[in-house]
């Protein structure tokens, strides 16, 4: 069987709402014309409707010559537990390699594509080479940041990640009644929701309470310190990475 190359990026790593999305895609190297011609960059590039679109023919021709998708969600509790110990970029490291695994079979010789995190890129790499063990060590990988713009495979990855986290927060104001907006601190929509969710004791489930922006308004209604998350509370919320998908 001949090389795939597997692209691999993240939405959602600064927002205060709701998930963390990580996609890995894998495809024959000789498949990348065809992410070229659909039109794929850099989902911030692209218009809501344009992502959406490439999206959709992205999924249907994966489902046609056996393309492979790893999505890994990380929630806003799995989040706050992490970070209890870890940081955000320690938690990537797990994510990509965990949606990487998704994805690689032995069989198959493979290279990696990886839109960055850290402010280190190589360091990033080595990272997410260490944690997938023997089977970081049997691949070529590139890491370097902004790739999902120089590497059309990543950019494939990048709409993927998007678009998911976009139905997320999607189906989150709804559950919530709320237009949480996109979850960013500087997003005028989420700094009322922010404002709103905080106003709850304890404070909504989806915020993430590492967050300074939440910290501040959680302060500014009650007063004294957000609440920490515990393993094994109300929320039955687990303890290790594997099982948040």
């Amino acid at each position: 069987m001949g090389v795939h190359h597997i692209g691999v990026d993240e939405a959602g790593r600064g927002p205060s709402i709701g998930p963390l999305v990580v996609c890995a895609l894998s495809i024959p190297m000789e498949d990348r014309v065809i992410l070229t011609d659909l039109g794929v960059d850099d989902s911030k590039n692209l218009t809501k409707t344009k992502r959406e679109s490439i999206h959709t023919e992205i999924i249907a021709i994966s489902e046609s010559r056996g393309w492979e998708i790893g999505l890994i969600h990380c929630d806003a509790v799995s989040i706050d537990l992490w970070m209890e110990s870890g940081t955000l970029n320690s938690l990537e490291v797990k994510a990509f390699a965990d949606a990487i695994s998704k994805v690689t079979a032995s069989s198959l010789e493979f290279s990696l594509f990886l839109d960055a995190c850290d402010v280190d890129a190589e360091r990033f790499g080595e990272n997410v080479s260490s944690t997938l063990g023997e089977l970081g060590s049997d691949c070529r990988i590139f890491s370097k940041h902004r790739m999902d713009s120089e590497d059309v495979v990543t950019g494939a990855a990048s709409i993927i990640a998007k678009v998911n986290r976009d139905l997320a927060m999607e189906k989150l104001s709804k559950e919530l009644g709320i237009d949480l907006g996109s979850g960013y601190p500087s997003d005028p929509k989420s700094k009322i929701a922010v404002e709103d969710l905080c106003r709850e004791d304890p404070p909504n489930e989806y915020l993430r309470r590492k967050w300074k922006n939440v910290e501040r308004a959680w302060m500014a209604h009650h007063r004294k310190p957000i609440p920490s998350r515990t393993i094994g509370g109300p929320s039955g919320v687990q303890s290790a990475l594997d099982e948040w998908n």
